[in-house]
């Protein structure tokens, strides 16, 4: 492997490079995207019964706000405690704004090199292609050897640059489609805590009314 490395020449440089760091945001963002950790189970129980028992204070929100971007988001829609529907749906959406942006932290620059991997191995074919033609100018075919050596950097480059792009491509796709995912289903869990909230303190206004 380090031999083809070496007969790609020095444009083999950064497409190595691009596939340290795709390979460093692919599994960066995998473990940060697992479901368990961005959407655990058991976050709108637990504020609702805060809420029911009126145990809710700053520091239990701040507490649940650390565990999870789940949490950070429902969390922030119940700091100022007694706040209407409309007001804590507008802070949740604006909390929830911030974390989908945190969990597309350097999705963009994965897409960057799933689309500029080829382009370097492009590059790289052209300039193997130039000095192949520059030897064939300047010395014929009476040098086989560095006649191979053009040849060989622009293959090797063009292999290299695919190699790093499909995958890089793949893992973007997936990982953007699982931020999606988790961006939805936040969401769900935050329309269900303020039905859960709201729907309950209108039924309750609405017993007390009738008796």
């Amino acid at each position: 492997m380090f031999d083809l490395i070496v007969m790609g020449g020095w444009w083999m440089a950064p497409i190595v490079l691009a596939s340290v760091i795709a390979l460093g945001i692919i599994l960066e963002r995998s473990w940060a995207l697992r479901r368990s950790r961005v959407l655990p189970t058991g976050v709108v129980e637990e504020l609702e019964k805060l809420v029911q028992n009126r145990e809710l204070t700053t520091e239990r929100l701040r507490g649940i706000a650390q565990r999870s971007p789940l949490g950070r988001v429902l969390s922030a829609g119940l700091v100022p405690f007694v706040i209407s529907r409309e007001e804590m749906k507008a802070r949740i959406e604006d909390a929830g704004r911030h974390v989908a942006h945190e969990l597309e932290c350097c999705l963009p620059t994965l897409g960057t090199i799933a689309m500029i991997s080829p382009l370097l191995g492009l590059l790289g074919t052209v300039v193997g292609m130039i000095l192949t033609f520059e030897v064939l100018t300047t010395q014929g075919i009476a040098k086989p050897n560095e006649l191979a050596g053009g040849i060989s950097t622009a293959l090797i480059t063009t292999a290299a640059g695919l190699i790093v792009a499909l995958p890089a491509l793949v893992a973007y796709r997936a990982l953007r489609a699982q931020v999606d995912r988790l961006v939805i289903d936040m969401e769900r869990e935050a329309m269900r805590l303020l039905d859960a909230l709201y729907t309950r303190d209108v039924t309750q206004k609405k017993v007390q009314g009738e008796a």
